[in-house]
């Protein structure tokens, strides 16, 4: 029998390619590009205790995409995998500052990654478009040359699918002003701007990312009820949140239980705050389970778990006419779901 929450139609905005793929597919490609693995076990890869052990692992798995057929087949693993779980739009990050390091081309990158959305969009008809992050570790002026390469690649339209730019990695010890430069040339190109921020600091971060780099969406968010006048702003100005509260719990561990999560709390403020599962297969998460999580964690019942599904659909950066066309098909499949 399926289970209720997996049939709740959802967008996801805050999920990272790279925290999608299968052990599996990482031991297989270990072997194609000749990487040995730290452990005996693929399954046991995806074992941490701390936000900095999580990141050694993530950098990791993200060394083992050498080619545009790594990035396709990802990609196209990435939405098959979600759609069972009611996934039915994505707006999916990559962060590849790493492998520009290391000589791949920006590109081909996207073309890789774009082939393997259009295969699993043609194979499911679930839609995804991509968001290039920033490495923070990596600095403003690499933020700003790679924005700079991405608007380039936008006018040889390489890059139809990429429609906005975001940050992440570590918060800590980081200027977000060293970024205004990339994100002022991302908006003059018209690219949507996101950014991490309060996951692992305080309100005043996201403060910066909302003031001063004019961003249109927060991700994590975690911190934001420690600020009244920032709460009251971002309520009114409906600025998304893209918050992750099993990964809060099990990556950042900024929060001890999911029971003490600010997610509900969130809600009852008036934000905009939409369930995302960050980097689901390092976190045994699926959009389902996430969902279903939250809802007997924070006893939030199926309604509410509905109109969160449809804040989903406010905060995605379709236009208007396709949040129209959304939302519809979540009303249409939301009905038999709730009247059961």
């Amino acid at each position: 029998m399926k289970d209720v929450y997996d049939a709740i139609p959802k967008v996801e905005l805050h999920c990272h390619v790279e925290g999608t793929i299968r052990p599996s597919t990482v031991a297989e490609l270990a072997k194609k590009n000749g990487r040995a693995l730290p452990v005996g076990n693929v399954e046991d890869l995806y074992r941490y205790d701390s936000l900095n052990g999580f990141l050694e692992i993530f950098w990791f798995v993200q060394e083992m995409l050498a080619d545009q057929g790594d990035w396709e087949r990802i990609a196209y693993e990435s939405i098959v995998d979600a759609v069972p779980h009611g996934l039915r739009y994505r707006e999916t990050f990559f962060t590849p500052a790493r492998h520009l390091r290391a000589g791949q081309d920006l590109g081909g990158i996207v073309d890789g990654l774009t082939r393997g959305l259009e295969a699993a969009e043609a194979e499911t008809g679930v839609g995804s478009m991509l968001i290039c992050d920033m490495d923070r570790a990596y600095g403003g002026a690499a933020g700003l040359e790679l924005v700079d390469r991405l608007v380039e690649l936008r006018k040889a339209g390489r890059a139809a699918r990429v429609i906005g730019v975001g940050m992440d990695s570590t918060e800590l010890g980081v200027d977000l002003h060293d970024y205004v430069p990339a994100y002022e040339l991302a908006r003059s190109a018209r690219l949507r701007c996101t950014a991490h921020a309060g996951e692992d600091t305080g309100p005043l971060n996201i403060w910066t990312a909302v003031e001063v780099l004019k961003v249109e969406r927060i991700d994590h968010g975690l911190s934001i009820l420690e600020d009244a006048e920032l709460t009251k702003r971002a309520s009114a100005e409906r600025i998304a949140l893209t918050v992750c509260p099993n990964s809060n719990v099990v990556i950042a561990n900024k929060v001890e239980t999911l029971s003490a999560h600010p997610f509900r709390r969130m809600r009852e403020a008036g934000l905009l705050a939409t369930l995302n599962t960050d980097d689901p297969a390092m976190t045994d998460l699926d959009l389902g389970k996430e969902y279903r999580t939250v809802a007997e964690a924070l006893d939030l019942s199926l309604q509410d778990m509905a109109a969160v599904a449809l804040d989903g659909v406010e905060a995605t950066w379709l236009e208007d006419a396709g949040k129209r066309d959304l939302r519809a098909r979540f009303l249409a499949e939301l009905e038999p779901v709730l009247s059961a």
